[in-house]
């Protein structure tokens, strides 16, 4: 590609390239102008075409009307303008598409084939179909089953036709390409990477119902950001449970990271002594594991919002991301949870869990149709490997089928 400034000299290049093309035939014109005043006229008339010929500006007036400057113009400038141009733009295409890390390939299998049930639905729909009504009513029946919403998928199917009218599609095989890149793009506002050392230390509370993989999901984040050089604090603030202290130290030990927990304490005093001792110790993150819990009860979701409002005194812009997991397979409820959980702390972002089993997946259109919160990873087993970002693109491919 060329700079715009490169353009502009280019082009000015040009234009004095065409002026000095002018002239010449101007020059060349006069000439033929002497042999009258060679001729035996009288004496005076050559005294006259002389000083009209040695000035330039006298010149350019008089070669203006004529003919040979209008030919001469394009034919030197426009083929070095026109073939830059014609090579820089099929430069971009032409580069290697981005391959796909083994890693990553390997983990975009398991998500394929966790959402294997609603891809074969979807697909199922489009063979040997015909793009009428009775396709759109098929569609409409598998992204319900699908648990897309109702919203969503009026939102889809509207899309959807708006997209197949306008590429005048004539197959049911671009109908689904068509549809896939409607859920990409209806999905697109929830991709967000999680942004980590823009305060230190980022403090990053996680939330969730009982049995979501929250203490799991934190486990494995922690070996994410240790991996990328990051020092991190783990703060259990589930005290009322044994087991998801010994959990997370387990998880702890794993990836030699400290944690601060208490036995029978308060889980707001907890969260507060670990982000002051991550504050001390001069830790890049501190990941608050609260207590599970079900939105319904409310007495726990005021406790949620203590532990917020403490950790807020201990740093005055934490906590700097809170975080909400929840389960992929269970559908509509899961919308639910985000909604209840978002109207009590305020949510930054998402973890969906469990998507290697019987889940849906379509639970994401609806949370980006009704509550587009970022969904900044996507777990799709018990391997640390497992959990990775979340792509519009990628989960739409795999939701389709």
């Amino acid at each position: 590609m060329f700079a715009p400034s490169t353009w502009f000299g280019r082009g000015a290049a040009d234009k004095a390239q065409t002026t000095l093309t002018d002239e010449p035939p101007a020059v060349d014109a006069l000439p033929p102008a002497a042999p009258p005043v060679e001729t035996p006229a009288p004496a005076p008339a050559p005294a006259p075409v002389i000083p009209v010929a040695t000035p330039s500006p006298a010149a350019v007036p008089a070669s203006i009307p004529a003919p040979a400057p209008t030919p001469a113009r394009p034919s030197p400038a426009a083929p070095p303008t026109a073939d830059p141009v014609a090579r820089a733009v099929p430069s971009a295409p032409a580069s290697p598409p981005e391959a796909v890390a083994p890693e990553r390939a390997r983990w975009l299998s398991k998500l394929k084939s966790g959402l294997r049930k609603t891809g074969n639905s979807i697909a199922a729909t489009f063979v040997n179909a015909q793009i009428d009504e009775d396709l759109y009513e098929e569609l409409e029946g598998a992204l319900l089953m699908a648990d897309t919403g109702v919203k969503a998928t009026e939102f889809l199917l509207d899309d959807l036709r708006r997209r197949v009218k306008s590429a005048m599609a004539t197959d049911a095989s671009q109908v689904k390409s068509l549809l896939a890149e409607a859920i990409a793009d209806l999905l697109r506002p929830l991709e967000k990477d999680l942004v980590i050392g823009e305060f230190t230390p980022t403090v990053i509370m996680v939330a969730g119902v009982n049995g979501a993989g929250k203490t799991t999901s934190i486990g494995k984040l922690t070996k994410h950001l240790s991996n990328e050089g990051c020092s991190v604090l783990l703060a259990a603030a589930d005290t009322f449970r044994a087991a998801a202290r010994e959990q997370l130290g387990v998880w702890a030990d794993r990836n030699t990271v400290e944690i601060i927990s208490q036995e029978g304490g308060d889980p707001a005093a907890v969260s507060f002594d670990a982000v002051n001792a991550g504050k001390a110790r001069k830790k890049d993150v501190v990941l608050v594991d609260t207590a599970g819990r079900l939105p319904t009860q409310l007495h726990l979701m005021d406790e949620l919002k203590k532990i917020k409002r403490v950790v807020t005194k201990a740093d005055a812009g934490a906590p700097h991301e809170v975080l909400l997991v929840i389960d992929g397979n269970t559908g509509q409820n899961a919308l639910a949870q985000v909604r209840a959980f978002d109207d009590a702390l305020g949510l930054t972002g998402l973890v969906v869990t469990k998507l290697d089993g019987t889940a849906k997946g379509g639970v994401l259109c609806a949370i980006a149709r009704e509550r587009p919160i970022p969904v900044y990873f996507v777990g799709v087993g018990e391997k640390l490997e497992d959990l990775e970002t979340f792509s519009a693109r990628e989960f739409a491919q795999a939701l389709i089928g």
